[in-house]
């Protein structure tokens, strides 16, 4: 008679994609999308959750699934699998203070909780330093080509415009994307611009300057056609239909009657950001094994 295998199973993972978080509906069901799409790139399931906000959506405006939470939901994971690993796996373009801070917060707090637990925190999705994410600059290029042919629009500028931030090494991949983009629509439009859309007041802060306000109402941006191409990765309270984003390109043209702008999609619903998160996932892996 055989010996029974004791073998134990070895601990299962799981890759948690997260975002920020919106109180918008959209947001969610697009990470969502994007979690599936990974899902079948990953040899391991994905959850889609947020860091805040995200829960105070209603269930029904959600199909009827809730949204969750990140830390909430290891919690859950390790009460069921104390050894089991996580695979933290952000949806931001660079480290703003919520990976820097937030995150590692929460992360030594659950490891208080459950040391034999596996966090493995994988990093954000562009470096200018090692140019490593192509892929998002080529689908800013077509979300603006995308734009310029629906509209009709012959060599337009552009403006491609980021959320703002406090981080300067958030700003510089604006930046980076901003000139990458430049090259890569070179002769189609008549020049690429960065801009924020808020920023915190103070000198400081200026290194996100120029504001989308000031930009749209400044030489050569406050007349003719300009696409303003949307560095967000998810529709949400900014860069919806009806956002913030939208809204001050509507009081620029209030105000400089020979200026139209023509906003960009946001980055979600593209099959390459997802290879460049699977691509994040596997960097972090394989620098634990």
């Amino acid at each position: 008679m055989e010996k029974p295998d004791t073998t134990p199973s070895p601990a299962p993972t799981v890759c948690f994609l997260f975002d920020n978080g919106s109180l918008r509906p959209a947001s969610t069901l697009a990470l969502r999308a994007l979690a599936d799409t990974l899902a079948g790139l990953l040899p391991v399931p994905v959850e889609a959750v947020s860091l805040l906000h995200s829960s105070g959506v209603p269930a029904e405006k959600l199909g009827g699934r809730p949204a969750r939470l990140l830390e909430p939901s290891l919690a859950e994971f390790f009460e069921r699998e104390p050894r089991g690993r996580a695979v933290l796996l952000p949806l931001f373009f660079g480290p703003s203070a919520a990976l820097t801070d937030y995150v590692p917060a929460r992360v030594a707090s659950l490891r208080a909780r459950f040391p034999e637990a596996d966090m493995v925190s994988a990093e954000w999705l562009v470096h200018p330093e090692r140019d490593d994410a192509p892929e998002l600059t080529d689908i800013l290029a077509d979300r603006v080509r995308a734009t310029v042919a629906a509209n009709g629009l012959t060599c337009p500028r552009v403006v491609l415009v980021d959320h703002g931030t406090p981080q300067p090494a958030v700003t510089a991949v604006r930046d980076f994307l901003a000139a990458r983009l430049a090259g890569a629509l070179s002769g189609e439009v008549a020049g690429v611009a960065a801009a924020s859309m808020e920023r915190r007041p103070g000198p400081e802060f200026a290194f996100n300057d120029p504001l989308l306000e000031a930009c749209l109402r400044t030489v050569p941006h406050d007349t003719g056609d300009v696409v303003v191409a949307l560095q967000f990765l998810s529709p949400g309270r900014h860069a919806g239909p009806d956002g913030d984003v939208a809204e001050i390109c509507r009081a620029a043209e209030a105000e400089r009657p020979g200026l139209r702008t023509f906003m960009t999609g946001t980055l979600s619903g593209d099959a390459r950001l997802a290879e460049v998160l699977a691509r994040r996932y596997c960097e972090a892996v394989g620098s634990t094994e």
